[in-house]
């Protein structure tokens, strides 16, 4: 195994890695079946061309899985990360972007998920702290289902100075919190903006919470105290989504 190299496992993770034109698959590890069900979905392409395959059987592929007590379902590979990107040249002469960005999340479950929401609704990005990033997670990956392979990612050193940054470029900055001023649906979501999102437990930093214009909530049920990250993150999302279909 290479240094820079990590297993993913599960179907639509491995399938949607060797998809993926600019991610390096080392090898793939399969049973019988999970074989001929990738011919199935992708029968005018050999996406296992220039690929080292392995066949296992399932008790041979649960090693991988075993520790984080993950179901492989027949697909195991050994991938290595894609290039990182550079905000700085994504937001160059581009307008109406909306990126998430996360402040202390951490959990690989709740991140995976989140980035299959930002897939799936059209979000042009993720900003997160390079040092929080789970990015050999197997479980964040699995929880993407395959949506990581399609989502641009930012890693940055520091979110405050990113924010910041951003905010000079006429981005405008929403906290999404319980207690927020207003909810979200009161905003019209035009220009560019930022879906600043905090850890469940504490919500967005103070100290990051400074670099925010306006925080925005999610007005739910008051018999419930508060929506997991992930759930929060698509409601939102595809709220913006349907605004900029509209605008089309």
């Amino acid at each position: 195994m290479n240094k820079s190299s990590f297993f993913i496992v599960g179907q639509h993770a491995v399938i949607e890695a060797l998809k993926n034109p600019k991610r390096k698959v080392l090898k793939v590890f399969l049973t019988e079946e999970s074989k001929k069900n990738i011919h199935r979905k992708s029968p005018k392409k050999n996406i296992l061309h220039d690929v080292k395959v392995y066949f296992k059987n399932k008790k041979e592929l649960d090693k991988y899985t075993n520790k984080e007590q993950l179901t492989h379902g027949g697909y195991v590979a050994e991938i290595e990360h894609l290039e990182q990107l550079d905000i700085k040249e994504f937001i160059n002469k581009k307008n109406n972007l909306t990126f998430a960005c996360l402040d202390e999340v951490t959990d690989p479950r709740n991140i995976g998920s989140l980035i299959r929401s930002a897939v799936a609704f059209n979000i042009d990005g993720l900003i997160i702290k390079e040092r929080q990033f789970p990015k050999d997670s197997k479980l964040m990956y699995k929880s993407a289902s395959g949506c990581i392979e399609y989502l641009n990612i930012f890693e940055v050193s520091n979110i405050n100075s990113t924010l910041k940054n951003l905010r000079e470029k006429n981005f405008w900055v929403y906290g999404l919190d319980s207690n927020g001023d207003k909810d979200f649906t009161e905003t019209k979501w035009e220009g560019k903006n930022i879906l600043l999102f905090g850890s469940e437990g504490f919500g967005v930093r103070k100290h990051t919470a400074k670099y925010t214009d306006f925080t925005v909530r999610i007005d739910i049920n008051n018999q419930i105290e508060s929506l997991n990250i992930s759930n929060s993150a698509a409601i939102v999302f595809h709220h913006i989504n349907q605004l900029k279909k509209q605008k089309k």
